[in-house]
């Protein structure tokens, strides 16, 4: 959907309550707005570095760095997103739902919107990124589309001559 390079990693949001599990972060520090860079925690993190030094380019920037490996640069660091109840109560209960199920109070996060092209601001916004690229669920507040129920999806060259308008990084 980002037609990003697989080394660059997305950024996680994570429950505030747990932030300093998985992040060198003070148990109530915040960052409700994807601005702080942290370390992740040592203890998740999977380096072995005489593998790491047999590899070469490519193959050595995509191997797994710790146990979220989505989110963990190649120096360690994540941009973090913390989520609490007051700010964004939709999400907080996604992650508690999530973490029930897995254990995990973390997921990726990124931009809405195709590399390069602007951030989606709007719900008309949404529904034509959602159209014109490979997702397929859309969750607007409480409503949840399904690619394959929509009454009319764009062709295949429609979708490449609107992704055409925004050049790639």
């Amino acid at each position: 959907i980002k037609f990003r390079e697989s080394f660059r990693p997305f950024a996680p949001i994570v429950l505030q309550d747990h932030v300093h599990e998985y992040f060198e972060m003070r148990p109530q520090e915040q960052s409700p707005y994807m601005l702080l860079v942290a370390p992740v925690q040592e203890e998740l993190r999977t380096e072995d570095e005489a593998v790491a030094t047999e590899l070469f380019g490519i193959d050595r920037l995509k191997r797994p760095r710790s146990t979220i490996p989505a989110v963990t640069h190649v120096d360690y660091s994540a941009r973090v997103q913390t989520i609490d109840s007051q700010r964004n109560p939709l999400t907080t209960q996604l992650l508690q739902k999530f973490q029930e199920r897995t254990g995990m109070p973390v997921l990726i996060n990124t931009s809405f919107n195709v590399r390069s092209e602007p951030i989606v601001c709007s719900p008309e916004d949404a529904y034509r990124c959602f159209l014109m690229t490979d997702m397929d669920v859309l969750v607007l507040g409480h409503h949840i589309l399904l690619k394959q129920d929509q009454p009319e999806l764009p062709d295949e060259l429609a979708r490449e001559k609107h992704l055409q308008q925004f050049e790639l990084d």
